[in-house]
């Protein structure tokens, strides 16, 4: 609970341009300097960009924390499976307890393969990799499924040693918080820079972009699959619920099922990726708990009558379609390149 409040206030400071604020900004100069300097001994050619036999989509952020990059990957990944294209994903992982390069199984614990990849594989069925690092990841799911044409990257701008052809900038609500870099703001990164396509997933872009719907499903999942419509939950009779989040934004989850009706009489707010391990429930059990589908597939292993309530995400068909015309275009150049067919 420290842990949650603590990255509250921190996101909470990076609003503005307060004295916090003020008083980090030498350091963040100092980021800025070090930030710059990777990335022109990588332009020089002093680090080695790799690239790989397929074309590779990375979607990533400029601001520290979530910003709804999972939920984009799997959209990408689901519009490139309906185009009839093999996609595959690779991720850091983040927050797993192992530091291998693996595949994400459907029944691989989220704690080794951290949880939005073991998200991504249970909704897509793509084949999912993580690896500390990306090229690594990329180079053992192509030469397991060398039939892949595309792979997704979650995360990863700022991963330079991994080339690739199609950048996907994503932003939420905040925009660019207060503008400073880190730690004296949320950006990784000076704005802008080039990027290929800018995707907004809140509801009130800061600027220019395309932008998506988000909404909750209007059902909850249980852990064998089987749905729940929200309005069972929300009849008169239904049982109290207690909903609980460890993402970015809690506190948005907990608005939008309130939105769809349902009487929160608690909520849990825990840092992102939270583990659960040890996590205990309330002792009075007459009650649901409900959550997200990230937090259920590492919830449903201590809790299964935990329900899931899925996030629908849908982009802009425009980004699509601005989508397809920069991977057709990508693919024309990839097959004339020399190396198109090998990796260096």
């Amino acid at each position: 609970m420290h842990g949650a409040a603590f990255q509250r206030a921190l996101v909470s400071a990076w609003r503005r341009r307060g004295l916090l604020a003020w008083l980090l900004w030498p350091l963040s100069l100092l980021f800025w300097a070090l930030v710059s300097l990777r990335r022109r001994l990588y332009r020089a050619g002093f680090f080695k960009v790799r690239r790989v036999p397929a074309l590779v989509i990375v979607v990533g952020n400029m601001v520290a924390g979530g910003a709804g990059k999972t939920p984009v990957v799997m959209a990408l990944v689901r519009h490139l499976q309906v185009k009839g294209l093999r996609a595959g994903v690779v991720s850091r992982g983040y927050g797993r307890r192992t530091q291998d390069c693996r595949e994400v199984l459907e029944t691989s614990p989220a704690g080794d393969v951290g949880d939005e990849p073991a998200l991504i594989k249970r909704t897509t069925a793509a084949p999912v990799f993580v690896a500390p690092r990306r090229f690594d990841a990329v180079s053992t799911l192509l030469a397991q499924y060398p039939d892949t044409t595309v792979i997704v990257c979650d995360d990863g701008l700022q991963h330079y040693a991994l080339h690739r052809d199609i950048e996907v900038c994503v932003f939420d609500d905040r925009g660019l918080g207060n503008g400073f870099l880190l730690p004296a703001g949320p950006l990784r990164e000076k704005w802008p820079r080039p990027v290929d396509l800018v995707l907004h997933t809140g509801a009130h872009p800061a600027f220019a972009g395309f932008t998506a719907q988000r909404a909750l499903a209007d059902h909850a999942l249980r852990a064998d699959g089987s749905r729940v419509p929200l309005t069972k939950l929300a009849e008169p009779g239904a049982k109290p619920l207690l909903a609980v989040a460890a993402i970015a934004r809690p506190d948005t989850f907990f608005e939008m099922l309130r939105a769809q009706g349902l009487n929160l009489v608690r909520t849990v707010a825990l840092p992102d990726h939270h583990d659960f391990e040890g996590w205990q429930r309330p002792a009075d059990n007459d009650y649901t708990l409900i959550c997200t589908e990230k937090d259920a597939v590492k919830l449903w292993h201590s809790q299964p009558d935990a329900l899931a309530v899925p996030l629908e995400f849908s982009p802009e068909p425009a980004f699509m379609a601005a989508l397809d015309v920069q991977l057709a275009a990508c693919m024309r150049t990839k097959l004339s390149s020399p190396h198109g067919h090998q990796t260096s």
